[in-house]
């Protein structure tokens, strides 16, 4: 009966459209904001809040993406095989919610504060959070994709058709729109400090919000629930599928001698147990499959967006005027460039290559995707080459970095053992970083005219020192061990201060104090984001001086000392120790709009193309097919990047351009001798084939012969 395949028939209608299809698109919108808002920030929690360095925030982030899209075959299976699409969203979206909620929990910083240091005492405890959270999620947002736009389109009539298809376009709107807006907003959340204690970067609230709006997604959907049409289970094609092949396989490997005969195609080893139809219906879905092998490296370029790109752009200088963009917004240039960039090629390129009378097959538009995606890492490697020039030179095992500041009245002379190095330093003035062997840095003489000071060093190497020196009552002189041992890579700025003042003072910068700073002594560097800021000094004497600092950039480091405080006037010098990040982020923006001009030929094509070559009812099986090389992808980034052992992430991005290509050619050459198919007309002559077999038996039955018994055949 009909109430069998649907619960419902009839529905509320809104503009021609069921009632229905908006909770579902509403749905879908709040889902992908939290995902893609979710995702957009995780690569930087990794680094910055589980202080994993950038192989294994990499690795992880697309170990959590191939699941995300290993898992639309299991939701598939659910589906179609037991709960219905229904109760999978459902049940599925739960799990979904408290793995959000999981994620948020795991980033509050005050969680395992014990000491109120800033730093969370238990990082194993926020890992093993962080990991549940992640599986949770990714077994229910890739649960539900293959469900919900299915579902959708099940709410429809046979006879709307036209409705149906502008549902699908609201549905894809629906998807870019909480994508593009969730990376513009989870970024700026994260760049907020909040906390208890101590003030952090706001992992909270930026996984929080993505947690609040899958509840929300959850509510809406329910929400419509009395209005939805439900389909009954019918069992899962790609089961079927599964099994037609493997028991072609079985059987062929059971009669593999040669007294049996050859078949057309190996899989005709089927037609013991299945019939013709479906048969020939997985040779059509085999071939494009087969076609499919290469597609995963398109996606290891693509989704390194999320990481190695988000990962470049925290080197890099963020300042765009008026906005200031951090360094996981920059991925927001794809959906932004995606929604330009679609109709600009349907509407005019693919035209005017029409016009040229130029055939640009699907299978060529895809090759050309291909040959994009690797043209967008050749300007990353550019861009990271640039980055690097800019990177400071820190000491390697044996050697040892020392600048000298001179704090006193006169040119300071030092020399550096034997030779190895003798410098001049003006009064109030710094040398940059010099770098020595360790083994021949022994002794130094320092002098300040007729005054000389010898003393002995002793360095262990691979760190950075500061040489504070003054000539007021004889030469004094001060060790500071610098610390600093890579480029800040959160975009903040590392400031330290040095009191050159005759007393103790108290300082103030911004919000963070500095308390008790002596005399000829120097602060450890504490962390500032960029901008102008005021600093304030208390000294002992009651007297209050101010004034504005520079404006810091991204990345920086400065040692910036107190020469002078009175009459309400603070003079300060600034000795600049790294540089800041002087490479723009929208450097960037051409890596960006090569790659989404490969996606666009490469994705939407290849769909097109999938969809137009397989049987009506085994487009799902060419769905998961393609989310599965989505999902290979990402494990191939995780394969090749720890298989390279490249040191320079230039060379790095080098290798993936180079595999891509050399992918490219070997699928250009699969395209060369793929020949395109009509499954409509293959089915028609299966329906027609059918119905004379149909028409055969029926004319057996009219003659009064029967139909053969086993014993006779």
């Amino acid at each position: 009966m009909e109430k069998n395949k649907m619960e419902r028939k009839h529905g509320p209608s809104c503009f021609g459209f069921p009632l229905s299809i908006f909770f579902i698109v509403i749905n879908e919108f709040c889902e992908r904001f939290s995902y893609y808002g979710m995702r957009a920030v995780l690569v930087l929690y990794f680094k910055f809040f589980l202080h994993w360095d950038d192989n294994l925030s990499t690795a992880i982030y697309h170990t959590f993406v191939a699941l995300c899209y290993l898992t639309p075959i299991l939701g598939a299976i659910i589906a179609d095989s037991w709960l219905g699409k229904f109760k999978t969203i459902i049940s599925l979206s739960i799990v979904y919610t408290i793995g959000q909620a999981v994620m948020a929990v795991s980033s509050i910083n005050d969680l395992t504060d014990y000491n109120r240091d800033g730093t969370p005492d238990n990082i194993p405890l926020h890992i093993g959070l962080s990991i549940s959270g992640l599986i949770l999620i990714a077994f229910g947002t890739g649960g539900i994709k293959p469900c919900v736009s299915a579902f959708g389109g099940d709410q429809f009539e046979e006879e709307q058709e036209k409705q149906r298809s502008r549902f699908f376009s609201l549905f894809y709107l629906s998807v870019n729109a909480g994508s593009l807006l969730s990376t513009i907003i989870t970024p700026i959340l994260r760049g907020e400090e909040c906390g208890i204690h101590t003030k952090q970067q706001c992992y909270p609230l930026a996984f929080g919000v993505p947690a609040a709006l899958m509840a929300v997604s959850l509510m809406v959907f329910i929400l419509g629930s009395k209005m939805y049409k439900k389909a009954h289970p019918q069992g899962n094609i790609m089961l079927q599928v599964s099994k037609c092949i493997g028991f072609a396989v079985k059987n062929r490997f059971q009669h593999r001698s040669k007294q049996f005969s050859k078949r057309e195609h190996w899989l005709d080893w089927a037609s013991e147990k299945y019939d013709k139809r479906l048969i020939t219906q997985t040779k059509m879905v085999l071939r494009v499959l087969f076609l499919y092998i290469p597609l995963p490296m398109f996606w290891a370029l693509f989704d390194q967006q999320g990481s190695r790109w988000t990962l470049q752009a925290t080197t890099m200088d963020g300042n765009f005027g008026a906005i200031q963009i951090q360094p996981d917004q920059m991925q927001t240039v794809n959906p932004i460039l995606i929604v330009v960039m679609v109709p600009i090629v349907d509407t005019v390129v693919y035209p005017l290559i029409k016009k040229c009378h130029i055939n640009f097959t699907p299978l060529r538009k895809i090759t050309v995707g291909m040959f994009l995606a690797s043209l967008a890492f050749v300007a990353a490697a550019l861009v990271q080459v640039q980055i690097d020039k800019t990177l400071p030179d820190f000491p390697k095992e044996g050697q040892s970095q020392i600048k000298v500041i001179n704090l006193g009245t006169d040119v300071a002379k030092v020399d550096f053992d034997a030779g190895v190095a003798n410098v001049s330093v003006e009064s109030l003035m710094a040398t940059n970083y010099m770098t020595f062997d360790t083994t021949s840095l022994t002794r130094m003489n320092i002098a300040y005219g007729n005054q000389t000071l010898n003393q002995s060093l002793n360095f262990p190497g691979k760190e950075r020192h500061t040489l504070l020196l003054k000539n007021i009552g004889g030469i004094q002189t001060e060790w500071l061990l610098d610390g600093l041992k890579s480029k800040s890579e959160d975009g903040k700025n590392q400031i330290r201060f040095i009191n050159n003042l005759a007393s103790t003072i108290n300082i103030t910068m911004g919000s963070t104090s500095l308390e008790n700073v002596k005399e000829f002594s120097a602060t450890n560097y504490t962390s500032f984001t960029r901008g102008v800021k005021e600093i304030v000094v208390f000294a002992d004497n009651s007297l209050t001086c101010k004034n504005q600092s520079i404006s810091f950039g991204y990345g920086s480091a400065y040692t910036i000392v107190i020469q002078e405080c009175n009459s309400n006037t603070l003079a300060l010098r600034y000795v600049e120790d790294i540089q800041p990040n002087t490479v723009h982020m929208a450097w960037q923006i051409p890596q960006y709009f090569i790659m989404t001009c490969g996606e666009v030929v490469f994705s939407v094509t290849g769909l097109a193309f999938s969809y137009s070559q397989a049987p009506s009812n085994m487009k799902s099986v060419l769905q998961a097919g393609w989310l599965l090389t989505v999902a290979v992808g990402n494990i191939i980034v995780l394969i090749v990047a720890g298989a390279s052992k490249l040191s320079e992430q230039w060379a790095e991005y080098v290798l993936f351009a180079a595999l891509l290509m050399a992918v490219c050619i070997i699928f250009s050459i699969m395209a060369y001798f793929y020949t395109y198919v009509d499954p409509v007309e293959i089915e028609a002559q299966l329906d027609e084939d059918e119905k004379k077999k149909m028409e055969n038996e029926k004319s057996i039955y009219e003659n009064g012969t029967g139909p053969i018994s086993q014993s006779e055949m």
